[in-house]
């Protein structure tokens, strides 16, 4: 149902248009694109840019930024000019003016992006609350999206995991404020190792250095102003989400992309159920499914390798459905 802010990456500081440092990845940068009430930070690899190559967005879930895909995207840097967005009022992007966070409104802002670049269509990629925004991207404007990669999307499901409801709850009224009071006492390191155990299948997997650069952040966000604001009100947008019916809802708009599309979910993942991939798989036409029997909630943090490799045969191929099995490691 959700990511968050999570290590993996192995970053180097640099400066960045606002108070203090962002953390960019070897070979990256990062920017800040401003519309009429938007503002996004993005990050990208100058590499990439101007070298022909067809253009890929990535789309972070909930509480994440777009540090979550520097991994894939150094790995994708030969085969597509790569972006990653920090959604309104995550990562370096400040919040919506309307404080409005919904899907649809994650949605909204995402297809505004494209449209001012116009880098359409994309390959476009999105993990857990990015899933599902990207699925709403795909549905409403086709015209945008040449692939469709979801990992973990966060799409309704009627059984929700025991441990995805600490997360839903955040969407009550008051729930965040509350949250925040009982978990006052707790370290910036402790906070962000619940993190880590929640949403990685190996922990034991991460580098000492990515966990200091996670809890080093995991500061930074827990002082912004708005970041329980942030995290509620997106909660809710989500529940939201699950909620909606007719040609609103989620599985009936997934019916509705025409684009290639690539799923992939994790065996280990305690937010978004494993056994929403067959479901998926059903409901995406012509759709590839790959399966990760080792994997947690962001694959393409845990293995990027294997999501990459699967990437790669989805641009070159994408005609074909293909049932991919790995264990997970990469």
């Amino acid at each position: 149902m959700s990511s968050t802010e999570l290590p993996g990456v192995r970053s180097a500081a640099e400066p960045s248009s606002r108070a203090g440092a962002a953390r960019v990845a070897e070979g990256e940068q990062l920017r800040t694109d401003r519309l009429p009430g938007l503002e996004l930070a993005v990050r990208f690899r100058p590499a990439t840019v101007g070298a022909g190559l067809p253009p890929a967005l990535f789309v972070h879930g909930l509480g994440g930024s777009s540090t979550n895909w520097s991994a894939l995207m150094a790995r994708l840097e030969d085969r597509v000019d790569g972006e990653a967005v920090d959604l309104p009022g995550f990562g370096w992007s400040p919040p919506p003016a309307d404080r409005n966070y919904s899907v649809t409104a994650m949605a909204r802002a995402v297809i505004r992006h494209l449209d001012a670049a116009g880098r359409g269509p994309v390959h476009l990629v999105g993990n857990s609350l990015g899933g599902a925004v990207t699925t709403r991207v795909a549905a409403a404007r086709p015209d945008l999206v040449r692939t469709l990669t979801l990992v973990s999307p966060a799409l309704p499901e009627l059984r929700v995991q025991r441990s995805a409801v600490p997360t839903g709850l955040l969407a009550l009224p008051g729930t965040a404020a509350l949250v925040d009071r009982l978990t006052r006492g707790l370290t910036a390191e402790q906070r962000t190792r619940g993190v880590t155990e929640l949403c990685y299948g190996d922990p034991s997997l991460v580098p000492p250095e990515a966990f200091a650069q996670a809890v080093e952040e995991m500061e930074r966000r827990m002082a912004l102003p708005y970041f329980w604001d942030a995290m509620s009100r997106t909660a809710r947008g989500i529940v939201d989400a699950y909620t909606l019916g007719g040609q609103h809802g989620l599985w009936r708009q997934a019916q509705r992309v025409l684009a290639p599309t690539l799923l992939v979910y994790g065996g280990r993942d305690q937010l978004v159920s494993y056994r929403m991939a067959r479901k998926a798989a059903a409901a995406f036409r012509g759709a590839r499914l790959l399966c990760l029997p080792a994997a947690g909630h962001v694959a393409m943090m845990e293995c990027p390798d294997v999501v990459a490799r699967a990437f790669r045969e989805l641009l070159d191929d994408t005609g074909k459905h293909v049932r991919y099995t790995d264990d997970g490691r990469g």
